[in-house]
């Protein structure tokens, strides 16, 4: 591997981590937090007065409390998309080499959006971000699921990118057949969250991953074409 390639990953998994690890807290973590209560049964669902309600809140984000946890958090965003990061600069140098595209970061922010859309939209047709407290079917199935799903959605994106003649075409059955197979899901609905709260999770997690993906594909094309001048 290159530096210029290895760099370019760093840097832009760097700045888009840290962008990701902002707004997970600003708008994800105290979600989090909240399922974690039901999830222990400091907060029970359906318990007051007999009606379907349970009040909202009672977990607010304080990084002073638990450093550790947090920190971790970022440095779990830090690697992740750092690695994603190495991937994404990767299919860009080849697209280059092959003279398909010059990269920009105008055209960064697309890859990135068609990141997110394989390895973060599409299998979460199927499989939602799930909060704690919620319940999913048996884990190796639901991977092997989830990476047919990236494998299938990431080469839909490359083919509606830079395919010729009918080739893009193909993506459309590639990113229909694993939703029309279908994850594995459980024969029954149970959980000790409220439905509301799971709803919230999911949908904040899929914008904060998009906003990150974005971020990272704008990073990682503009570290990239800086090397080339």
């Amino acid at each position: 591997m290159s530096m210029k390639l290895l760099t370019s990953a760093v840097f832009a998994g760097l700045a888009a981590g840290l962008i990701a690890a902002l707004l997970q807290f600003s708008f994800v973590t105290s979600s989090l937090l909240e399922g974690e209560l039901y999830e222990a049964g400091e907060k029970v669902h359906f318990a007051v007065d007999g009606t379907p309600q349970s009040p909202r809140g009672g977990a607010e984000v304080d990084l002073a409390a638990e450093p550790v946890r947090y920190g971790l958090t970022v440095a779990f965003n830090i690697v992740t998309y750092t690695g994603f990061g190495l991937l994404l600069v990767a299919l860009m140098a080849l697209a280059e080499t092959k003279k398909l595209t010059k990269i920009t970061p105008r055209q960064g922010l697309i890859w990135g959006l068609a990141g997110f859309v394989a390895i973060q939209l599409a299998p979460a047709m199927g499989q939602p971000p799930v909060l704690p407290g919620s319940v999913g079917a048996e884990i190796g199935p639901r991977q092997a699921w989830w990476l047919a799903t990236l494998l299938s959605a990431g080469l839909a994106m490359w083919l509606l990118a830079f395919g010729r003649g009918l080739w893009p075409w193909l993506a459309i059955p590639l990113l229909l057949v694993p939703q029309i197979i279908g994850a594995p899901v459980l024969d029954t609905y149970f959980g000790v969250t409220p439905a509301e709260l799971a709803a919230s999770f999911a949908a904040m997690s899929l914008g904060y991953s998009a906003a990150g993906w974005a971020a990272l594909g704008f990073f990682a094309a503009y570290f990239y074409s800086r090397q080339e001048a």
